[in-house]
């Protein structure tokens, strides 16, 4: 695999029982280019490594007065040094290619679950979560990925040199081969405490990303309500706190480094002072102390990533978990799509509730919990994030179907649709049937003004459709943003159309056009819209209410206000009072000639 070769066509199916076995996975599907870096690492270390012995050579051989010795000596030398610059430049090739990649395949994996779960995803996992996930804990992951294979290499170059040893010298041989393993080994006790520090550093430093992704989102609430301070100081003591903890987890890691530096360094006095006993006992040449001092002090670079790979491991381990977390979660009513795949037409009904919405027709549905319309309108969508009976939509459950094909036949549109930055062109770029021309979309939207404030908005557009709307759509108010989604959602034209109060945030003038503009618009197709309002209501082909979960009353919108006082309360706003007093049977002539008349008067001005 290389750079150029990303995305992946499939990024695979990942091993999320835990971070360990997700990491692991990992390393599988990059076999190819961990060997190849490897590779290149044995080349990397084994010239380094060699060149102790080269020195050694040219020593022997200036003691002895041999020019061929020396010869040999720079011949040998000139060779380790190609071998260093040529493996070293290629290993860190390789090994950045093995952390971008891995990367690169972590944020696929995030992105296709993130796209499969849809909306369930947030109501299980913070959003501040995902973004943690999504940026830093990528790149730990990648890191420990690409620091596994210089680490094989270096921890192969040191057994390799430690057997060389103990075959040219054995006398202090034994002595590196014995040191050295106690070298690598002795940061071990303070690992645990060192990766424990990391997860709390860890973390913190999400609870704070969290924090801030929270303040962003509602910055324009904070601002009108005067809690910009409040929220600051919350966010500067979630920064202390993980200020505080990566300075304990960096004492930890310092500690750790002074180690690596301190006992090498105790190492080459034991291996002088025991070889120059030797040398004076005339049992070893200078030479072959020379090579052996010089071996064990170019050892303590390989040595290093004993440390690194430590430091990778503690610092990815909890960044796999989280990784492995996010990937393992699954809709209860996922069937990995049992039916082929096809796009289903006829009536949309749910077995739960008994709402049936008919093919061609526009349905208004009344509920008074706004949370249970929320998840009746994803239920509806197919694939929803609780179990329950199968949607049916010409009698074909969404549930069995795959993924794309329910949301191909059904799509939803949630009470708080995100708009993403870009150009208004780039937002309105979705898959559709080619049926709906943008233009007929923002019309039946009524987003005339919309695209007069982008426009206003971006000096350089001279086109509204090359506007630009910031993230999530914050320059424009909670209308324009409602009425922008809803331009998107009329544009793919799905057989099915769910809108779950699609209006809340726009005037009532405005809501009657749109109620008009959609009704024409979907003409002889089936669509759903959640609201309470009287003028979508009034417009429906039919009215069903729902109680306590189930459908109780369906009809015309003014026979039902006429008919039924649970529905009146609803739609009036009425208190429990004025539902008792109005009695069970009709509403009072003259509250119900009030509601009327304000309806009429409404659609002459609109």
């Amino acid at each position: 695999m290389q750079i150029q070769d990303l995305p992946y066509p499939d990024p695979g199916v990942p091993d999320a029982r835990s971070g360990p076995r997700f990491l692991w996975w990992l390393f599988r599907n990059q076999l190819g280019g961990q060997l190849k870096s490897l590779a290149w690492g044995l080349l990397h270390f084994a010239s380094v490594a060699a060149l102790p012995f080269c020195v050694g050579v040219a020593v022997q051989a200036v003691v002895d007065r041999s020019g061929s010795g020396l010869a040999l000596a720079g011949g040998l030398l000139g060779l380790a040094c190609v071998g260093n610059a040529v493996g070293d430049t290629f290993l860190h090739r390789t090994a950045i290619t093995n952390w971008i990649t891995a990367a690169a395949r972590v944020q696929q994996l995030l992105a296709r679950k993130a796209a499969h779960l849809g909306s369930a995803l947030t109501r299980r996992v913070a959003a501040g979560e995902v973004v943690a996930v999504s940026t830093g804990d990528v790149e730990k992951i990648g890191w420990f990925v690409e620091a596994l294979s210089r680490f094989t290499a270096a921890l192969v170059t040191i057994v390799l040199v430690c057997v060389g040893l103990l075959v040219y010298q054995p006398a202090l041989g034994v002595v590196v081969a014995v040191g050295l393993p106690a070298l690598a080994l002795a940061v071990l006790p303070l690992l645990p405490r060192a990766t424990r520090r990391a997860d709390t550093q860890r973390e913190k430093a999400g609870r704070a990303t969290e924090l801030a992704s929270d303040t962003v989102a509602g910055l324009r609430v904070l601002r009108g309500i005067g809690g910009e301070e409040l929220f600051l100081d919350r966010y500067r003591s979630a920064s202390q706190e993980v200020r505080h903890a990566a300075v304990r987890s960096a004492r930890m890691w310092a500690l750790i480094s002074a180690i690596q530096v301190l006992l090498p360094g105790l190492l080459l006095i034991a291996v002088v002072w025991y070889g120059v006993g030797l040398a004076r006992e005339g049992r070893i040449t200078v030479g072959e102390l020379v090579t052996v001092y010089s071996s064990v002090m170019v050892l303590t670079y390989p040595l290093r990533h004993f440390e690194e790979i430590a430091m990778a491991y503690s610092f990815s381990r909890p960044s796999a978990k989280r990784a492995a977390g996010v990937l393992s979660l699954q809709r209860p009513t996922d069937t990995a799509g049992s039916r082929a795949a096809e796009v289903p037409s006829g009536d949309l009904y749910d077995p739960d509730t008994g709402l049936l919405a008919p093919a061609g027709r526009l349905t208004a549905v009344v509920c008074g919990d706004p949370d249970a319309a929320g998840l009746l309108a994803e239920r509806l969508g197919g694939h929803p994030s609780q179990e329950g009976a199968s949607v049916l939509l010409g009698g074909v459950p969404l549930d069995e179907l795959p993924l794309d094909s329910a949301r191909t036949a059904v799509l939803v549109q949630d009470k708080d649709p995100v708009l993403l930055s870009g150009t208004l062109r780039e937002l309105l770029d979705v898959p559709a049937s080619g049926a709906v021309r943008p233009e007929e979309a923002l019309a039946a939207a009524q987003c005339d003004d919309v695209l007069a404030a982008l426009v206003q908005g971006s000096l350089d557009a001279g086109d509204p459709m090359d506007a630009r709307i910031t993230e999530r759509g914050r320059s424009l108010s909670g209308g324009q943003r409602q009425r922008l989604a809803l331009a998107r959602s009329l544009i793919t034209d799905p057989e099915a159309l769910v809108l779950d109060e699609p209006t809340s945030a726009v005037d009532s003038h405005t809501e009657a056009r749109i109620a008009q503009g959609v009704r024409e618009l979907r003409d002889g197709r089936t669509t759903v819209v959640f609201t309470s309002s009287p003028l979508l209501l009034d417009r429906a082909d039919r009215v069903v209410f729902l109680h306590d979960g189930e459908a109780v009353a369906v009809g015309a919108h003014r026979e039902l206000v006429r008919t039924d006082p649970r529905y009146r309360a609803v739609v009036t706003r009425e208190t429990d009072d004025e539902v008792t007093l109005s009695g069970s049977v009709a509403l009072d002539d003259a509250l119900q000639e009030d509601v009327l008349q304000e309806l009429e008067e409404i659609e002459e001005k609109a």
